[in-house]
C-alpha cells in the first residue's frame, strides 16, 4: 500500500533540540532516547468514513514528532497501518451496500489526500492489515509455540496474562479494563474464555464474511495482532514510541505489547507509549459511530485553508481533550492572515528568538500551543515597527515561515 507524497521540509540553522515527550505507561514526561534512526509506529484508521478533526489532531500530534526528530538531526522510520478488514467496515459496507474492499479503498484515498493537504508526512511504511495476514501468521505461530494460544470452536485467543507485565502501559484496575474491553470491541463474555480479557488472534471463517487461508483454518485475523505484527514486521525492537488517540492506550496497546512481548520475549515492546487526546463536537467525542464529525475534506471543499485548519488544531496541546468550533476556526484562520502579513512585511525584527523559541515549546512534549504565541509575538511586533525605526532583517520573514513549515507544519 503506498502512503501520499512527501511536502518538503525546509532545513533550519543551528541544531534542534532532543525530545521530551509524555509516557503513559509511567505518567511522566521524559526523554526520548533513539538512536541514529527513531522508530515510531502509529495507528492508522480504519477506512469506512471520512478523516474527521480527530484522525487529523491525532496525526498532526504525531507529525510534530517527526518534526522535531529531523531538526535534531535524526533519520526517522515511521510505520502506520490501514484496518482494511474489521467489524466496523464491515458492518459499514452491508448497510451501504458498498463492496467492503471498494469501500476500504475509497477512504483510505480520501485519508491519503487530507493528509497531504495538512501538510502531514507520510509514513515510510503505510501497511494494510490485508497485505500483512502473512506476518500476522508467523506471529500467532509464534505465541503459540511459547503456549500463550487457546482454541474456542476453532477461534484462536491470547493469554494476555502470559505476559507478566499486561497491564503496565494503560495502568487500569481490573474492573476498568473489564469495563473498557467490552466497550471497545471485546468480548469478555464469551464462553469457554479462560480468563475474560484475553483477546482474539484468529476468527474462523463466518458466513458472508472475507476470509484467508491459514495453518489455523480459513479465517481472518484479530484487531490487535494486525497492529503487532506490522510493527514487529517493519520496525526493530523496540520501537521508540507507540501512538494512537487516547482511546487505543486499552485495549489495543496494552494488548498489543503484551502480545509482542511474549512473541519476541523482550521488553519493553516501546519506550514510550504516547497518545493524543479525543477531539469533541458540542461536548460529546467526535466519533464515526456517534455520526457528529466535522470531516477535513468538507472543510477543504468550503475553500478553507489546510494551514488554518492546521492552526486550528495546533491551538491545544495534543494530549488534553478539546472541543471543535466555529469560533476556534476563524481564530485560526485570522492567525494564518496575522502570520503572512508580518512575513511579507517590510523592516520585520530578528527572528532568531522565534527559532529558539519554537523549538523550546516543541522540545517540551509537543508544547504547540506555546510555539504558536513565539511567533504570534513575533508577529505583532514586526506591526507595530511597521514604517517605524527600530532594528530590521530582511531575513527574518523568511526565516519565520521557514519556521513554521518545517517545525510546524504550517504552509506560509
Amino acid at each position: 500500500m503506498h502512503a501520499w507524497p512527501r511536502p518538503d521540509v525546509p532545513s533550519l540553522p543551528g541544531d534542534g533540540l532532543p525530545l521530551r515527550l509524555h509516557d503513559t505507561a509511567t505518567g511522566e514526561v521524559r526523554p526520548t532516547a533513539p538512536g541514529p534512526e527513531a522508530r515510531i509506529y502509529v495507528c492508522g484508521i480504519t477506512p469506512y468514513d471520512a478523516t474527521h478533526m480527530g484522525h487529523a489532531a491525532t496525526y498532526v500530534a504525531f507529525d510534530l514528532v517527526q518534526r522535531v526528530w529531523l531538526d535534531a538531526g535524526l533519520a526517522v522510520a515511521y510505520v502506520q497501518n490501514v484496518t482494511d478488514v474489521d467489524d466496523p467496515l464491515l458492518a459499514r459496507a452491508l448497510e451501504t451496500g458498498d463492496d467492503w474492499m471498494a469501500l476500504a479503498d475509497r477512504e483510505t484515498q480520501l485519508f491519503r489526500e487530507d493528509m497531504a493537504a495538512l501538510d502531514v508526512l507520510p509514513p515510510k511504511n503505510y501497511v494494510g492489515a490485508v497485505e500483512s495476514i502473512p506476518a500476522v501468521l508467523s506471529y500467532i505461530a509464534k505465541l503459540q509455540a511459547t503456549g500463550a494460544v487457546y482454541d474456542i470452536d476453532g477461534d484462536l485467543y491470547f493469554r494476555v496474562h502470559a505476559d507478566e507485565r499486561f497491564g503496565s502501559v494503560a495502568n487500569l484496575s481490573d474492573d476498568a479494563m473489564l469495563a473498557v474491553f467490552a466497550e471497545r470491541g471485546g468480548d469478555p463474555d464469551r464462553p469457554g474464555k479462560e480468563h475474560p480479557l484475553d483477546c482474539l488472534l484468529w476468527q474462523l471463517e463466518r458466513p458472508e464474511e472475507p476470509s484467508w487461508d491459514s495453518p489455523f483454518g480459513r479465517g481472518r485475523p484479530g484487531w490487535h495482532i494486525e497492529c503487532t505484527a506490522i510493527a514487529l514486521d517493519h520496525l526493530d525492537s523496540p520501537l521508540d514510541v507507540q501512538g494512537g488517540g487516547s482511546d487505543l492506550a486499552f485495549p489495543h496497546h496494552e494488548m498489543g505489547a503484551s502480545e509482542a512481548q511474549v512473541a519476541t520475549g523482550q521488553w519493553p515492546y516501546a519506550r514510550h507509549y504516547t497518545h493524543a487526546g479525543m477531539v469533541r463536537l458540542d461536548g460529546e467525542k467526535m466519533s464515526k459511530s456517534r455520526g457528529n464529525l466535522v470531516l477535513v475534506s468538507r472543510l477543504r471543499a468550503a475553500d478553507v485553508d489546510p494551514a488554518a485548519i492546521r492552526l486550528a488544531i495546533l491551538a491545544h496541546h495534543y494530549r488534553g481533550d478539546w472541543d471543535w468550533t466555529e469560533a476556534g476556526l476563524t481564530e485560526a484562520q485570522d492567525r494564518l492572515t496575522t502570520w503572512r502579513a508580518a512575513i511579507a512585511a517590510m523592516g520585520a525584527p530578528s527572528a532568531e528568538s522565534v527559532l529558539a523559541g519554537v523549538r523550546r515549546h516543541l522540545s517540551d512534549d509537543l508544547d504547540a500551543p506555546g510555539a504558536l504565541a513565539v511567533i504570534d509575538r513575533w508577529a505583532e511586533d514586526t506591526r507595530l515597527r511597521a514604517g517605524g525605526p527600530g532594528a530590521e532583517d530582511a531575513a527574518a520573514g523568511p526565516l519565520v515561515r521557514d519556521v513554521a513549515l518545517a517545525l510546524l507544519g504550517v504552509r506560509l
